[in-house]
């Protein structure tokens, strides 16, 4: 009688073979849906920070960097928010996922934080120390924002090459080094347009020399991409929400281009933001309805619906929060640091 009970008390999402509840369905997809746009806000947000870091090694004169840093202390933690909501949703909401990333990936998951980590450390002290070694502060700046950047893209590239049985394979292939290299060059863009924006005449002839370079490499990387793995973007491409996405693509691209011929920084920033949105979105619609491809189901490795009610409704309290947060941060500080 017992063991009897503790078979009918399993959660649903342990049986794959047990069809499931619609409301289930729904409550496991919107728990995918809150964990992309968590991680689609952390890429927006601290990818601009991440990429005027990287400027730095660009900027070498210690009043330009000065302002640079400017620009970043108000906003720079709160952006790793996001990331926090999303790896502890994850936890919570898709055990197995967590555990696979964290057992197969733990290593540049952790040379990830450690990044992150370094990136707080050189921003948050260069002001207070002396200036010999607020230069080794801000290469530590560039190193760790470039680490920051290069690894979330490489990690995407490896899981969106992941393949059953194999599974995740952490490697040095083609597809994850340009989805790397791809990221750190949109993360510059929009580091260009920001110091554009924020810091105006000082930077500005230089920083749209150096987005114009970015941008391109940007471009080729993303192309390479879809020539190498041409897959989940076909699959995106069979469902009409990814059809509109994909269709919106090259015009979103060609009006970059045109905003970088006008030198419209701060629609070009706007524009680059909407892009990656885009591109997040189309991905999430070809993976669908895996959370790796063709390996875990989203609707079979969530957690149990009362698991899922509880985190969700905290995550529908906390994702209005933050947006408030970020939206009166960005007001407050709207002007020139310098």
């Amino acid at each position: 009688m017992w063991r009897g009970r503790c078979r009918m008390a399993r959660p649903w999402s342990l049986n794959p073979s047990r069809p499931l509840p619609e409301d289930a369905v729904m409550m496991a997809d919107l728990s995918a849906a809150l964990l992309l746009f968590s991680l689609l806000m952390y890429l927006a947000l601290d990818g601009t920070d991440l990429g005027t870091g990287m400027l730095f090694y660009c900027f070498d004169q210690p009043q330009q960097r000065q302002w640079m840093a400017h620009t970043l202390l108000p906003v720079w933690d709160a952006n790793e928010t996001w990331l926090v909501l999303l790896a502890g949703g994850m936890l919570a909401l898709f055990p197995p996922l967590y555990s696979l990333l964290l057992h197969t990936l733990m290593l540049p998951l952790m040379l990830f934080l450690l990044a992150l980590f370094l990136r707080a450390l050189a921003l948050a002290y260069r002001a207070q120390v002396h200036t010999t070694f607020q230069r080794w502060l801000d290469r530590l700046m560039i190193v760790s924002s470039l680490l920051a950047a290069f690894l979330p893209g490489w990690i995407s590239g490896v899981i969106l090459v992941s393949r059953p049985p194999v599974g995740i394979v952490p490697d040095l292939s083609l597809t994850p080094l340009l989805c790397g290299v791809g990221l750190v060059a949109i993360d510059i863009v929009m580091g260009c347009c920001w110091l554009c924006w924020r810091l105006g005449e000082p930077l500005v002839e230089r920083a749209r020399t150096l987005c114009t370079l970015w941008w391109t490499l940007a471009l080729a990387c993303f192309v390479a991409v879809l020539l190498l793995e041409p897959a989940l973007w076909q699959q995106s491409w069979q469902r009409w929400p990814g059809k509109i996405l994909l269709s919106v693509l090259p015009l979103l691209w060609l009006a970059q281009l045109v905003a970088l011929w006008r030198e419209a920084m701060v629609t070009l920033l706007m524009l680059t933001l909407l892009t990656i949105g885009v591109v997040v979105g189309a991905l999430a619609c070809g993976l669908y309805p895996w959370l790796l491809p063709g390996q875990l189901a989203i609707q079979q490795q969530a957690a149990s619906p009362v698991t899922q009610g509880f985190v969700l409704t905290g995550m529908v309290i906390l994702l209005p929060l933050t947006l408030l947060y970020h939206s009166w941060s960005f007001w407050v500080f709207k002007r020139h640091p310098h």
